[in-house]
């Protein structure tokens, strides 16, 4: 289903290159000279640069937007700053009940109905994050560590939304489970974001996203399936925005993940060697394969 141009960064012979990819064509990417991202961001941008591209890369993968080889995917944009927001779903809200082990449970709960959400610090300055096809990581120290897929925004001046892309906020439950402080511990390690395939201008911001979560094993079988929705979400994403930014100085070209409503069940833990693919209508499929944080350092 169409849902407008889309924002891609490839890496070549001849080092790295923006390109747009049309609604109509996700297997042709237009290769850019030079630009801004955040300025091809812009209404009408993409297309404008792609109409006076005078180089086309045939042979895309339309679903995770893979270019034929030497080419390879690269983060579509260096965010300064990746936030996430939490249980913005029911189903968030009640995963985090279930993990708590602590009196603290009813934080979660009373933050669902709350004015303010709840805001969290991923990653600065992109250490933390990773790329279509990257490693993410899981910790160590961990013993429950999950992907979460969730719609991630790319923000401007003040909070504007500029695009859409799909996130994996990686995720040790159990840490955070012990105790709600530990949540920096649980969400920001090695590797622990993922960001991808593409940032889609859509063509009607308040259209609901499908978000699809798939894990394979090394063998290729699927090991964890399921699909949700951004229709459930409780918050949307201006507000969601408006309360990153209030005070805050969040730099131009960041990326706010909105939350999750889907995980995988409780006796589920990611390993190194599996493969997981968060799949998002419109923007594209981002695959990573898992590995110890360790190794990622």
């Amino acid at each position: 289903m169409s849902r407008g141009w889309r924002l891609v960064r490839l890496d070549g012979s001849d080092g790295r290159r923006l390109g747009a990819v049309a609604p109509d064509a996700p297997d042709r990417v237009a290769l850019l000279d030079g630009g801004d991202p955040l300025e091809l961001l812009a209404p009408g941008a993409l297309a404008a640069a792609a109409a006076a591209s005078t180089e086309t890369l045939e042979g895309v993968d339309p679903d995770t937007l893979r270019p034929p080889a030497p080419w390879r995917l690269a983060l579509p944009l260096d965010p300064g700053e990746v936030w996430c927001a939490g249980v913005t779903y029911e189903r968030s809200r009640d995963a985090r009940l279930e993990e708590s082990q602590t009196e603290a449970r009813d934080a979660y709960s009373l933050v669902y109905d709350a004015e303010r959400p709840e805001l969290f610090l991923k990653d600065a300055a992109g250490r933390r994050t990773v790329g279509p096809d990257g490693l993410i990581g899981v910790r160590s120290d961990a013993s429950w560590s999950v992907p979460e897929p969730e719609l991630g925004v790319v923000l401007g001046e003040g909070g504007a939304l500029l695009g859409l892309t799909i996130g994996n906020d990686v995720s040790s439950r159990d840490i955070e489970g012990a105790n709600p402080l530990y949540l920096p511990q649980a969400k920001v390690y090695a590797g622990a974001c993922a960001l991808g395939p593409a940032v889609l201008v859509p063509d009607d911001w308040e259209a609901p996203f499908p978000i699809e979560l798939r894990i394979r094993d090394a063998g290729g079988g699927t090991v964890f399936e399921g699909e949700t929705s951004t229709a459930r979400m409780k918050r949307g994403l201006a507000e969601l925005a408006g309360f990153c930014v209030r005070d805050n100085p969040v730099p131009p070209g960041s990326v706010l993940l909105t939350g999750t409503g889907l995980v995988p069940e409780d006796d589920f833990t990611l390993v190194p060697g599996l493969v997981v693919e968060v799949g998002i209508a419109g923007i594209g499929r981002l695959v990573n394969t898992v590995a110890t944080a360790t190794e990622l350092l």
